[in-house]
């Protein structure tokens, strides 16, 4: 068993060199993967069924932030890093600082790239690289109601905002009746 899954992309470029050599189908995935959901764990299990070595890029906190606003990420680069590479099914992780994953498609050339089937064939990000190196695109059917976005909606209806304030305007620490 490898001490890591988390590779910079340029150490990660000639390990997959390798594993291609060997014959290994290169899988890639990306996203903020901020907290992970079952969508999320149905999309990798059914993107490791389509090769033998499954590929996360995830996004920087920073980029996290230009993309989603300033309170995101919820879980920094490093915890995600940590979830991601405790799943079985997750060979390989690592981390873009740019919007999107071009650059990193670009190094680790996949033979598949996979992403959610919210994404229409052409707005998928690399899908001419991965095509004109004779790979293909795969959209994986998106899952219903399973987002990080309304994991955190839901936990804001369920215990609020958590924000008081004194009669002056001033934050207060917040009652947290959860914790009790």
């Amino acid at each position: 068993m490898r001490a890591t899954k988390h590779y910079p992309a340029p150490a990660l470029a000639e390990v997959l060199a390798d594993l291609r050599r060997r014959g290994k189908r290169i899988v890639l995935t990306n996203g903020c993967f901020d907290l992970l959901h079952p969508g999320h764990l149905y999309t990798l299990s059914q993107a490791k069924s389509l090769g033998e070595v499954l590929v996360v890029g995830i996004n920087s906190d920073a980029s996290v932030k230009r993309l989603k606003g300033l309170r995101r990420p919820i879980l920094s680069e490093a915890e995600r890093v940590l979830l991601l590479s405790a799943l079985e099914v997750v060979d390989y992780v690592t981390i873009f600082s740019e919007d999107t994953p071009l650059e990193i498609i670009r190094l680790l050339r996949p033979q598949i790239l996979v992403k959610g089937g919210d994404w229409s064939p052409e707005a998928v990000v690399g899908r001419e690289i991965v095509e004109e190196a004779g790979g293909k695109v795969v959209l994986i059917p998106y899952q219903a109601g399973f987002s990080t976005t309304s994991i955190i909606e839901r936990i804001l209806a369920i215990y609020g905002s958590g924000e008081t304030f004194d009669p002056f305007g001033n934050p207060q620490p917040a009652s947290r009746p959860w914790q009790s």
